[in-house]
């Protein structure tokens, strides 16, 4: 069961001026879901992304940062069920077929197109359902729906997730929603696993290849699940420019600001709600790093604590056995950190001060944090002034059974 994550609501998914999505069931690998999205954004949107670190990263990450550099995105296609991941040569003529088949229907040049993959990999796609449900999406578009694409897109997920607002970017009334797709094989080390967000606010093109990182950067780069990278993580952001805000050139532009913030609230949420839903997740887990020289050795303490399997089955265990956050804390490559002035504390409770046990901690107030369903890791490095946040989750026995049981 999700940690404390709620069905999305349909009727919240706001509309974004210059959008169309549809679905189709095209039996990928289970039958009778949706499977395959299809997204359409007008003539003149700016389209940006990052994708996985992973060197061994799909097809569909080749072929959608070759096509990112043409003169414009009209597409983005994305089907579940295989990851055409680890499949050579003709996974790569596999996604540039789909490419070419969806540009042909829609009239657009195969460069337009973007796709996007998710699930088992090393294995090649049914190309025959795959392109007859390209053409059942785009048939789809004029009644397709956030939270119809929002489903489309998932594979362990256990509940579908989406996320909407409206905000104000200079003086002008924005729509951002977007949706997301993730539960194992979760450690962004650029976006998310998939992520899609569209608004209608006006920002060029240069600008948002900028934009889209510091997003990611501050949402879906703070999340682990099982410390995995995957070869098919991408976060994409489309701007299509309905709103009626100036577009948006310089970075020194206060609607710049308006607008980062605008998509982090999108974006956060929906990095949460793939925690939440982690494979067999019942903790969700707030790791809260402070007092540190930069905000990347906090992030180094953050994500040590968040990775490590130790720490991990102690919380799905409520074993308040805290020497191994101690553990995470010295191994995560502060060589030159004093473990004198490092404080730890779970929820209200301090742990450790002065390089050992607090005298006030007694074993039972740990373990009350530990049984709840939401809780705090809180390190103070007392070493300066920055500070940063992630977000994890336990390892439950379900995680063993969901990915040993994963291809049947």
């Amino acid at each position: 069961m999700p940690v404390n994550l709620h069905p999305i609501d349909p009727f919240q998914l706001k509309t974004v001026a210059g959008v169309r999505l549809g679905t189709a069931r095209a039996g990928i690998r289970k039958p009778g879901r949706r499977d395959i999205l299809v997204i359409e954004v007008e003539s003149g949107s700016a389209v940006a992304g990052v994708f996985t670190s992973n060197r061994f990263c799909a097809a569909p990450v080749l072929v959608c940062r070759e096509h990112l550099h043409s003169s414009e995105t009209r597409y983005l296609v994305v089907n579940t069920g295989c990851a055409n991941a680890g499949t050579g040569d003709e996974g790569l003529a596999d996604a540039r077929t789909t490419c070419q088949e969806l540009a042909q229907l829609a009239g657009v040049e195969s460069e337009h197109v973007l796709p996007f993959s998710t699930g088992v990999i090393m294995e090649r796609l049914p190309m025959d359902r795959l392109l007859a449900g390209v053409a059942g999406a785009l048939a789809d578009l004029e009644k397709g729906t956030w939270a119809d694409a929002a489903e489309a897109i998932m594979t362990t997920d256990t509940q579908a997730k989406a996320y909407s607002i409206q905000a104000r970017v200079a003086n002008s009334n924005i729509t951002v929603t977007g949706i997301a797709k993730g539960a194992g094989m979760i450690h962004p080390n650029m976006a998310t696993m998939l992520g899609f967000v569209a608004t209608d606010a006006a920002i060029s093109q240069s600008l948002l290849k900028g934009l889209v990182k510091e997003v990611a950067d501050a949402s879906f780069n703070r999340v682990t699940v099982d410390g995995d990278t995957s070869t098919n993580d991408s976060f994409m952001v489309m701007a299509t420019g309905r709103a009626s805000n100036a577009i948006i050139t310089n970075e020194t532009d206060p609607a710049y600001a308006e607008l980062r913030s605008a998509l982090i609230q999108v974006a956060l949420p929906l990095a949460h709600a793939i925690v939440r839903d982690g494979e067999g997740a019942t903790k969700f887990i707030t790791v809260q790093v402070e007092g540190g020289q930069t905000i990347e050795e906090c992030l180094k303490v953050g994500k040590a604590i968040a990775h490590s399997p130790l720490v991990k089955t102690a919380f799905f265990a409520s074993d308040p056995n805290l020497g191994r956050i101690l553990a995470a804390i010295g191994y995560a490559g502060i060589t030159d950190l004093d473990v004198s002035k490092v404080r730890l504390s779970l929820g209200d409770v301090l742990v450790s001060e002065h390089g050992g046990r607090a005298a006030s901690y007694q074993e039972e107030q740990g373990q009350r944090v530990m049984k709840e369903a939401e809780i705090l890791v809180k390190v103070e490095l007392g070493r300066g002034s920055a500070s940063t946040s992630v977000w994890t989750c336990d390892f439950s026995y379900d995680y063993v059974k969901i990915n040993a049981d994963y291809r049947s």
